[in-house]
């Protein structure tokens, strides 16, 4: 099974409250900017376990999920 890593994420909030996330943040400070945002789901992270809401982001070109497990975020790590 894989992990979760835990990510600092900076985020905009739309005046619907909907959360986008902008910035993604390792813990050695390496900051990836978050290019789009594709996808929105309630889902549960079926390689590292838990469950909240999935975003599939486009980072550099190459899709992602950033997952949202209230109050953190985290992707899935091998």
């Amino acid at each position: 099974m894989d992990y979760k890593i835990y990510v600092r994420v900076r985020s905009e909030t739309d005046i619907d409250g909907n959360v986008l996330p902008t910035h993604i943040i390792w813990s050695d400070d390496r900051v990836f900017p978050v290019d789009r945002v594709l996808d929105v789901q309630r889902r549960a992270s079926t390689k590292a376990g838990g469950l909240g809401m999935r975003y599939t982001v486009r980072i550099h070109g190459k899709e992602r999920y950033l997952f949202f497990e209230n109050p953190r975020w985290f992707v899935e790590g091998k």
